[in-house]
């Protein structure tokens, strides 16, 4: 059987793959999947650095604005949206383009991965939840590491989701998670894809990530979160921990100044762009693209991408 196109663009936070991902797409005669965790919420534009309908020039996009800040969305529901995604993108006679910075849902996608959603133990996950509340996230994450030293390695200690998901697996089934998981990933991808992960330089990373930090606060990141705090969502809402949202909500809570809010979101985002290029680095069948290579040539690094893709027989020429 002959295997679908899949072209996944990744890489780091602020490196400008949201750009490079619509001339993709126009080029190959492409759709758009987000692969990112914050994307797919209504009214948190700013802080996820939403790409607005203006700026799509006419290319699909899916899993962007389709869910509200309530909403449960993980890995299984990704899944299951993604699919439905490719689909119809198939249906229309076009080549998938899996975009963003979230490598887990990149590859629960490109390899289709069973995450084997046991039966929940509800009584056991809200003892955890209440453990994390009482201890901190860190003593939770010590018991991870207890059990399952592997997964406790791979998932932060923030993470509390990810935590639990692996000792609630651990008590239901008495295997550790991460080698489901492992015998997952031996799994051979049911896609014919390239995975390209575009990178800068760090320096140059870095202040990419100061500008759009500085950018999102003039173009009003503040009135966007005092927004949603009126609208009655909170920190303990998942959509409301992602970056930006919660450092935001100290402030608006007294517990710090705004201009340590925003020093401490810089902060964390090179933090993240750094696990981000980790968890890359770690993936099979990564084709790097260093925009420092190219002279930041991003018609280069489309040609690049192109000249892969045709090699492939993922396009024609």
């Amino acid at each position: 059987m002959t295997k679908k196109p899949m072209i996944v663009l990744s890489g780091p936070t602020a490196v400008g793959k949201t750009a490079l991902s619509i001339e993709l797409a126009k080029k190959v005669n492409g759709a758009i999947i987000s692969a990112d965790s914050m994307q797919v919420y209504k009214y948190m534009d700013i802080g996820s650095a939403k790409i607005m309908p203006e700026e799509m020039e006419g290319v699909k996009h899916y899993l962007i604005d389709e869910l509200l800040p309530e909403d449960e969305f993980n890995i299984v529901r990704f899944q299951s949206m993604a699919k439905a995604a490719l689909e119809e993108i198939y249906a229309n006679g076009q080549i998938p383009i899996i975009a963003g910075g979230t490598g887990f849902y990149i590859q629960a996608l490109l390899y289709d991965i069973d995450f084997n959603q046991q039966d929940a133990d509800e009584a056991y996950r809200k003892e955890l939840e209440e453990y994390a509340n009482t201890h901190g996230n860190d003593a939770l994450h010590l018991r991870l590491k207890e059990i399952d030293p592997v997964s406790a390695e791979k998932i932060h200690a923030n993470n509390v989701k990810r935590v639990i998901r692996a000792l609630e697996y651990y008590k239901l089934t008495g295997n550790p998670i991460s080698e489901h998981n492992e015998a997952e990933l031996q799994k051979e991808s049911p896609y014919n894809f390239a995975y390209f992960v575009l990178t800068d330089e760090r320096e140059n990373l870095y202040k990419r990530i100061e500008k759009r930090v500085d950018i999102m606060m003039d173009q009003g990141l503040l009135e966007e979160v005092q927004r949603l705090k009126n609208m009655g969502y909170h920190r303990q809402m998942v959509s409301m921990q992602g970056l930006g949202y919660k450092e935001i909500l100290d402030y608006l809570g007294g517990k710090c100044t705004l201009d340590e809010a925003v020093a401490t979101i810089k902060l964390e985002t090179r933090h993240f762009a750094k696990r981000q290029l980790t968890w890359f680095r770690r993936e099979r069948e990564v084709l790097w693209l260093d925009k420092s290579k190219y002279n930041y040539d991003e018609k280069a690094v489309l040609d690049e991408m192109c000249r892969i893709l045709t090699e492939k027989g993922i396009i024609k020429e």
